[in-house]
């Protein structure tokens, strides 16, 4: 859910759209990052995450997952080389000298790959980032887990996950209005759904032998339908939409669409399904 946020070009009429990077990190942070903490938990207790385990991080984010892992023992490095803003969250809540708290032993936060010689041997390497979210948003993630392989020993676990079945995600209608604004014009970089192989074929490429998989309810809650786009904002998954048709067009669309999940009380839910697969390095 980390994509580049990138505009090399505008093509709808009127001013260029600029992001706020900063308030995206943040409103990923605080609203958006939460929605995958079944999927976490799920993971970290399957594998008996603890003292002893030595997580890498692809892909961390503002670093919740890697927070999670922490508080059960684990020493946590993070990686985050797409957004400089969410990589700064992670090291508020994990370092010392953003936060002022105490760090958590063997912590590191780092916008690269370790080098090998900087690396320790991990004995857990996860990708939490959903596949099966953009078009090609797998491409080079193969080539990342083909490097991060000789820091780790034969047989170590590797995470994958993404998005399930589209019929099993209510979001999955909502998300439809990002491809339905951006395909016209056919800016790059638009959702797709999931398909039923992604993480599979990703494994293989990045020679991984698959041991393992799951599914997950997380379900999408906010408070208020303004949260709610704000949240899915975040992910970058309308970026693309928003390069093709402007922020005005996107955010009415966006809030046409979450209505049918509004309820009375004004809250959003929209239940869905996330898939994961343990693959091990050979």
């Amino acid at each position: 859910m980390t994509p580049t946020l990138v505009r090399q070009h505008q093509p709808h009429a009127g001013p260029a759209t600029r992001v706020d990077l900063c308030a995206r990190a943040r409103d990923w942070s605080e609203i958006q990052e939460r929605m995958l903490v079944p999927l976490y938990e799920t993971v970290y207790e399957r594998l008996e995450v603890g003292t002893g385990t030595r997580l890498l991080g692809l892909g961390c984010g503002s670093g919740l997952a890697l927070l999670m892992a922490a508080a059960r023992g684990a020493a946590v490095t993070g990686v985050e080389a797409s957004s400089p803003e969410r990589l700064a969250l992670a090291r508020e809540r994990l370092l010392p000298e953003s936060s002022g708290t105490r760090a958590r032993g063997g912590t590191r936060l780092v916008a690269r790959l370790p080098r090998e010689a900087d690396a320790p041997p991990y004995t857990l390497v996860t990708a939490f980032e959903p596949i099966g979210s953009l078009a090609g948003d797998s491409e080079g993630l193969a080539e990342t887990l083909a490097a991060v392989v000789p820091p780790v020993e034969r047989g170590t676990p590797v995470v994958l996950a993404g998005w399930g079945p589209p019929e099993r995600c209510a979001t999955s209608a909502v998300l439809r209005v990002a491809t339905r604004l951006a395909d016209p014009l056919r800016v790059t970089g638009s959702w797709r759904p999931a398909l039923r192989d992604d993480l599979e074929e990703v494994a293989q490429r990045a020679g991984l032998r698959p041991d393992g998989s799951g599914r997950v309810a997380c379900p999408f809650g906010y408070a208020d339908l303004g949260s709610a786009v704000r949240g899915l904002l975040s992910t970058g998954l309308f970026d693309a939409a928003i390069t093709a048709t402007g922020q005005e067009q996107v955010d009415k669309e966006l809030a046409e669409a979450l209505h049918p999940h509004q309820r009375r009380d004004g809250t959003i839910w929209m239940p869905n399904v996330f898939r994961y697969v343990i693959a091990l390095t050979v």
